[in-house]
């Protein structure tokens, strides 16, 4: 990861030249190479719309600029984030936030580019409809400073923004030895930089009270994680949240995983879920009853391999709604622009590669036209075709290893995104649906490899569709059912649902299901777990032969242990008794379909048995 970080540091420079020959660069087309003719293979995939996975989320889909690009408020840009559907943009730009003043609009050892200050900025943010997220300038700012812009943009100006950050890497600060981001405190120490986010929360908060402002953490398995610094006790997520505990809104990590192949690179995605589920649980040692209501923002996200090529926008379209299935609040593609500074290669899906993180062209040499969008564009503008801010996630799975898919809960049906990873061979899919009923025709909205915009059309059924191969289709079912899930709340993107389970070397197996005569049962079962607490998920299905609308799940603990965070149901404790009941938008449930909870609590893993379900 440090490497790809390295690179971004230098973005500037590459977009400076960029913008020296961009009159001079020749068009260069990025053209597919034919694939071997193929033949088609075939998948089933089923849609369980009772099953919810939570809503998507209000700042959810998000892309990262920077203010050494000077193309960033050119005037195709908001129609451009605006058809790709974006609802957050991330600025002054990754490592950029550590050194830039807002008030100067002046970066301490940067280049800044013309017409990218923060009222510009707003005004193309606005003009997509999207939400900013700012970084808040820790490695060279003040608490104050970031106070002052707080005021400035949510009482001078009105703009309402909503998300801030505290620095960017902060970790890589040298305090481990690697050193890129700016950080001019004397004490580099995670203990430094929790007790100074505290200040910063006291100083933004006093002038706007409704903002909700992040800390940095590390990427679980990335480095620096699990690394303890000289002088410290522990590692820099442990350290911080010991400090911080509740009062952050939400949590920061960025996803560069890279790969070795494409076919490496696709598989990238099974990382998010234990990524999650390991961060839900630092949360819910440190934060307390907040623990379940703190968000967690993925601020920068690229698959750091073959940045350009059409394996990226299957990832880019697979690795959102994961991330978004498993409850994150925000992710924010690295990057709009970036630049370059090597020839164009040919990826391993046949494409050209101009090694350039940006999803729009920076129009550097060698490059297409400056603002031509590149296949990372279209993966994720199919994310933004999938549905909209509160819509409803449910449950997809698909029976190939080479197809992913994903479903959404609209107002006016479901829609179905499939990605087909088989770089050679169509696939012929037939879908099912549990708790809807798909009506006739369908509206098909497809990306393809080297196409250069995408494609609606009408398909007879929804049941069945022949996908092109290494393509990104949106499947949009009308209909109706009975088991919908009603969308959660999205008023604060900080909800989360239940987290997805980690493998664990000390989780503990299931429980037994609980017998179906009284209308549901309930399967226990450990996650996760840490000296002195642990996490675990409990899933209730209905075993009725009609729909239930309401269930209650109780159980004993026999060795003391004690709840203290839980998503997804309304827990609460007397004694050694537990009793979980639905919320709002999970206790209806479909004939046979299921839903789950999640809670953190304090003591040993074991599983209790009995566990009862019974419904109303």
């Amino acid at each position: 990861m440090h490497g790809s970080l390295t690179r971004r540091r230098r973005a500037g420079l590459a977009l400076l030249t960029s913008a020296a020959l961009a009159a001079a660069s020749a068009l260069v087309a990025a053209t597919a190479v034919t694939a071997p003719a193929s033949a088609a293979t075939s998948a089933t995939v089923t849609v369980n719309t009772g099953t919810s996975l939570g809503t998507i989320p209000a700042a959810g889909h998000g892309v990262n600029v920077a203010v050494y690009d000077g193309n960033m408020n050119s005037s195709p840009i908001s129609g451009l984030l605006r058809d790709a559907g974006f609802t957050a943009v991330r600025y002054p730009g990754g490592s950029y936030g550590d050194i830039y003043h807002w008030k100067t609009h002046t970066t301490e050892g940067g280049y800044v580019a013309p017409g990218t200050d923060f009222d510009t900025y707003v005004s193309t943010v606005r003009s997509a409809g999207a939400q900013p997220v700012v970084i808040a300038n820790y490695g060279t700012g003040t608490a104050q400073e970031a106070a002052d812009w707080v005021r400035y943009a949510n009482v001078t100006k009105g703009y309402g923004v909503k998300y801030w950050e505290i620095g960017n890497e902060v970790y890589g600060n040298g305090h481990y030895g690697s050193g890129w981001e700016q950080d001019n405190h004397a004490d580099k120490s995670p203990r430094a930089y929790a007790n100074n986010v505290l200040q910063y929360i006291s100083a933004m908060k006093a002038v706007d009270s409704s903002i909700k402002v992040g800390v940095v953490l590390t990427t679980p398995g990335g480095w620096p994680d699990g690394v303890v610094g000289s002088g410290d006790s522990a590692d820099w997520n442990n350290t911080v949240m010991s400090i911080v505990q509740d009062k952050a809104d939400f949590v920061i990590v960025h996803w560069y995983p890279g790969a070795t192949s494409a076919a490496d690179s696709l598989t990238k995605v099974s990382q998010i879920a234990p990524m999650v589920s390991t961060i839900r649980s630092l949360l819910g040692k440190y934060a307390g009853s907040r623990a379940s209501s703190i968000g967690i923002a993925v601020t920068e996200a690229n698959l750091n391999y073959q940045l350009n090529s059409a394996t990226t926008a299957l990832g880019a379209a697979d690795s959102y709604l994961t991330w978004f299935e498993n409850g994150v609040m925000n992710v924010d593609w690295w990057s709009l622009h970036n630049g370059t500074s090597s020839s164009p290669k040919t990826n391993d899906d046949g494409t050209t590669d101009y090694n350039d993180f940006g999803i729009l062209s920076s129009g550097s040499s060698g490059e297409p036209a400056v603002n031509t969008p590149l296949p990372p564009y279209y993966g994720l503008a199919m994310v933004g075709r999938a549905g909209s801010p509160g819509d409803t996630l449910v449950k997809a799975s698909s029976s190939s290893s080479l197809l992913a898919a994903h479903a959404v809960k609209t107002s006016g049906g479901v829609n179905v995104v499939l990605v087909n990873k088989d770089l050679n061979n169509s696939t012929t899919v037939s879908l099912s649906y549990s708790g809807f009923s798909p009506g006739g025709a369908a509206t098909v909205v497809q990306w393809r490899k080297g196409a250069t915009s995408i494609s609606t059309s009408t398909a007879s059924s929804a049941t069945s569709i022949t996908l092109p191969p290494y393509s990104i289709t949106v499947l949009k079912a009308s209909g109706g059912g009975t088991a919908s899930p009603s969308p959660s709340p999205s008023a604060s993107p900080s909800r989360t649902p239940s987290p997805s389970p980690s493998p664990s070397p000390s989780a503990s197996p299931s429980a037994s299901p609980t017998p179906g005569g009284s209308g549901c049962s309930a399967t226990y079962k450990v996650v996760n777990s840490w000296p002195g607490g642990f996490q675990a998920d409990v899933t209730v299905t209905n075993t009725r032969t009609t729909a239930i609308f309401g269930w209650t799940v109780g159980w004993s603990y026999r060795n003391g242990q004690t709840i203290s965070s839980s998503w997804n149901a309304t827990v609460s404790q007397s004694g050694a008794a537990v009793t979980a009941k639905n919320v709002s938008y999970n206790g209806s449930l479909a004939a046979g379909a299921s839903t789950s909870f999640g809670f953190t609590a304090n003591g040993a893993g074991d599983v209790p048995s009995p566990i009862s379900c019974t419904t109303g």
